[in-house]
């Protein structure tokens, strides 16, 4: 089974973090900058404690009238994110995504510090890589190619 690990690999472990202290406003160009939908929160240990989203903002921001310039991250962040470790499988983060309704999942190391972060997009990918490669198997031993 493939794992988290072998997304990380590829993907590689740079995340862009924030601290909570920090504006919303500086969240919002850091994710402009990047072109990235979400932030892991980190303390000052680097530990993750949120993860700060374009969603947070329109649904705890914007429709509560908050004013990003003066508006904390951690006022709006999503706190104590669910988190996977490098041997986390992949069905496994695909199910915590869909029953709790996740777009990202910070991936902790052993110390508990932010060691990657892993997207939807990056779990759906790597599942239909693999079953696109099992397709293409059968098929060649099918047909004798194999």
């Amino acid at each position: 089974m493939t794992t988290v690990a072998q997304i990380l690999k590829h993907k590689g472990t740079r995340v862009l973090t924030i601290a909570p202290q920090a504006s919303v406003r500086e969240a919002l160009e850091r994710l402009a900058e990047h072109d990235i939908g979400a932030l892991v929160v980190v303390d000052g240990d680097g530990r993750p404690v949120g993860i700060f989203s374009e969603r947070d903002y329109a649904r705890r921001g914007i429709l509560a009238g908050r004013r990003s310039e003066t508006t904390a991250v951690a006022a709006l962040m999503t706190p104590d994110p669910v988190s996977v470790t490098v041997e986390t499988e992949l069905e496994a983060c695909m199910r915590l995504m869909t029953e709790r309704r996740l777009r990202h999942l910070p991936v902790r190391g052993e110390d508990g510090a932010l060691a990657g972060l892993v997207s939807i997009g990056d779990v759906v990918k790597t599942l239909l890589d693999e079953f696109a490669a099992h397709v293409r198997s059968l098929e060649d031993y099918i047909s004798g190619r194999g």
